[in-house]
């Protein structure tokens, strides 16, 4: 017998494993055991009622989706000491003269571009503290600055490879390289930036004034302040930006985008000369134990042709037709998201979408996948972990974003990004 089949198949074990997978969606959702306990459980449970076995388990794991997660969280985290963060956000607002819509433009375009090159859940962690100690200077309300910031952060995220977890998983399971993300997600990600700066400005006209009195005060903070190691600073920006440029190339290097970014990693850990132990411990590793046990999940639902049968019903629906079948993806994985985790969903849908390939072109169909899943985390405040994450920074300093609150302007928003990536989609892939 091949060691790497020693699960057994058929109807029951497939029901089961459609039920577990059921099971811990239901909880990631409901929020009642933390996501990565009850996923590495669900994985766990998976391979003992013998829907998968350990081997394949292990070669279910994305591990260039691990490595690119880790090397990246370690450049991060050496980054985020150098206080280049406080210092552009403190800079922007003293450039934009207190003046509160400015400093919303501001701060969307430097989180937008942070979010693209780094990750939204970081860029949201540096960004949101800063905002609430400029609001406080201002003695404004931050509620329009942290959601504009939510909304940058996600269409930024959408625009690149290392953006967001669902372009991450789609760029480890396919042969589709940070170039590629940038030039067909790109354009239309700084379309839908704009839209959107546009019509947050009409929504929030009447609410920002601001007296003058506390513009001044804004304008005393030295922002030099904030850098608390040059050198360092130095360091880390050459060594992301040579990690940048390794991911535009690794197709010409013949690596993978996370053999890159450990290298990048790495390094900086050399130059740097700070402990290992440190970063190891600001590594988010509830998140990739998280990835890991999705990954064997699906890897069972996989095992137990649960993910060929959902393929051949969307097919059966589709008719095989292109267009139908890359909208539906479309609209699917943003309302999806914009109420459930977007990571299991992105994680059943990649798998999924692979097993059109023979039978369509299936280039734009992840274009869809992707623009759906990253801009979908903008319509609801659990849409995505950034959203979480400023609504908490909120909460901290007294400041309460309903869910209601935060969906009348996220959801009609979303939507608007999902008509315009829709007609995008249509005229230059379908």
């Amino acid at each position: 017998m091949n060691n790497a089949i020693l699960f057994a198949t058929g109807y029951p074990y497939m029901l089961t494993s459609i039920l577990i997978f059921i099971a811990v969606y239901v909880f990631i959702i409901s929020e009642k055991i933390n996501r990565t306990v009850i996923t590495l459980f669900g994985a766990a449970f998976m391979i003992l009622v013998h829907i998968i076995d350990e081997q394949t388990a292990v070669l279910a794991i994305d591990f260039n989706t691990i490595g690119l997660l880790i090397g990246m969280m370690m450049i991060v985290s050496i980054l985020k000491r150098t206080g280049i963060f406080q210092y552009m956000a403190i800079k922007a607002a003293k450039y934009a003269k207190g003046e509160p819509w400015k400093i919303i433009l501001f701060f969307s375009i430097i989180t937008a571009i942070s979010s693209a090159f780094l990750d939204n859940v970081t860029t949201i962690l540096l960004i949101a503290p800063v905002t609430i100690v400029i609001t406080d200077t201002l003695k404004v309300n931050p509620v329009p600055y942290l959601i504009s910031e939510i909304l940058a952060a996600n269409i930024g995220g959408t625009a690149t490879l290392i953006g967001d977890p669902p372009n991450i998983m789609i760029g480890g399971q396919t042969d589709l390289g940070f170039l590629d993300f940038i030039i067909n997600l790109g354009p239309i990600v700084i379309v839908i930036f704009i839209v959107t700066l546009f019509l947050l400005k009409i929504i929030y006209r009447k609410s920002l004034d601001v007296d003058k009195e506390n513009q001044l005060n804004l304008m005393k903070f030295d922002e030099s302040k904030t850098i608390k190691d040059k050198a360092l600073l130095i360091k880390c920006l050459i060594v992301l930006a040579l990690t940048i440029i390794g991911f535009t190339l690794h197709e010409v290097l013949h690596v993978n985008t996370a053999t890159v970014a450990l290298f990048g990693a790495s390094t900086l850990l050399i130059i740097s000369k700070i402990e290992v132990e440190e970063i190891f411990l600001e590594i988010e590793w509830t998140t990739i134990f998280f990835f890991i046990g999705l990954f064997i999940i699906i890897g069972g639902l996989e095992a137990q042709h649960v993910i060929d049968n959902l393929a051949t019903a969307l097919l059966n629906f589709t008719k095989g037709d292109l267009i139908l079948t890359a909208l539906l993806i479309l609209w699917l994985s943003a309302i999806a998201s914009s109420f459930l985790d977007n990571i299991p969903f992105v994680g059943v849908m990649i798998p999924l979408i692979s097993t059109f390939e023979g039978v369509m072109n299936i280039t734009p169909l992840w274009w869809a996948l992707a623009l759906g899943a990253c801009l979908g985390g903008n319509g609801s405040m659990i849409g995505a972990s950034c959203n979480v994450i400023a609504c908490g920074v909120l909460d901290k300093n007294g400041h309460r974003l309903s869910y209601f609150r935060y969906m009348k302007i996220g959801f009609p928003l979303m939507i608007v990004s999902i008509i315009i990536s829709m007609i995008y989609l249509l005229l230059f892939y379908l």
